[in-house]
């Protein structure tokens, strides 16, 4: 009953009120679709933090879509040993660069007033929700080696029995607690993303791509 409730209802409830969650913020909040970026009130920190959480997290959420989407071909990419040596090795590496920024910038807005006078109850939130999730992925790596492998025999097949309605928790059912953790934590994540600053992803203006360019002046006045 456990395994039903955490790794069958958790996530569709998590996936449905990031769609229906999403779809109302949008229609009566969409002007708040924003990263509420505090470059203007320091940046030096956050360069050093954003760069490497960024980097990190980016790629290896990539590298988990990528498994995801094509499991057949990233089997036979990590078929070779040192193929798959290779990409434990970048993970980790990965894994350590988005934790070491992710610290860096909770740390920046714990210690600036003028940050931490901005920061809403839903940023620290998800910070910790964040936090929670790259420990949880490091801890993994460190620990239970040759996820790269091991994640299209489980987490894969568990996904994909979700996405056509058809749940078998019994892929996951044996896999270590920490493992489990970090995969309900990243419906966490999905079900605060259109509460939380993250909703900007989904709102990029792309029409930037093929706008004209546009004539600035600046008039200094008299």
């Amino acid at each position: 009953m456990a395994e039903v409730v955490l790794f069958v209802a958790f996530p569709y409830l998590a996936l449905a009120l990031a769609v229906f969650g999403g779809i109302y913020r949008y229609r009566h909040s969409r002007f708040t679709y924003s990263s509420l970026s505090s470059q203007l009130l320091e940046n030096r920190r956050l360069f050093w933090g954003s760069v490497p959480w960024h980097y990190g997290i980016v790629i290896v959420l990539l590298a988990h879509l990528v498994a995801f989407l094509v499991p057949g071909v990233w089997a036979r990419v990590i078929a070779d040993p040192t193929a798959l040596y290779t990409f434990e090795v970048i993970g980790f590496a990965l894994a350590l660069a988005a934790l070491t920024g992710l610290c860096v910038l909770i740390w920046r807005r714990l210690t600036q007033p003028r940050i931490a006078a901005v920061s809403t109850v839903m940023d620290w939130a998800l910070l910790l929700v964040l936090l929670v999730q790259v420990v949880l992925g490091f801890w993994v790596s460190l620990v239970y080696r040759w996820g790269a492998d091991w994640y299209l025999h489980t987490a894969v097949p568990w996904l994909l029995s979700l996405v056509v309605l058809d749940p078998q928790t019994q892929y996951v059912s044996s896999l270590p607690w920490v493992v489990k953790l970090h995969m309900l934590n990243g419906f966490l994540v999905i079900a605060l993303f259109p509460f939380s600053r993250l909703a900007h992803l989904v709102a990029f203006p792309f029409w930037y791509l093929w706008r004209p360019y546009q004539v600035v002046i600046r008039n200094r006045g008299n």
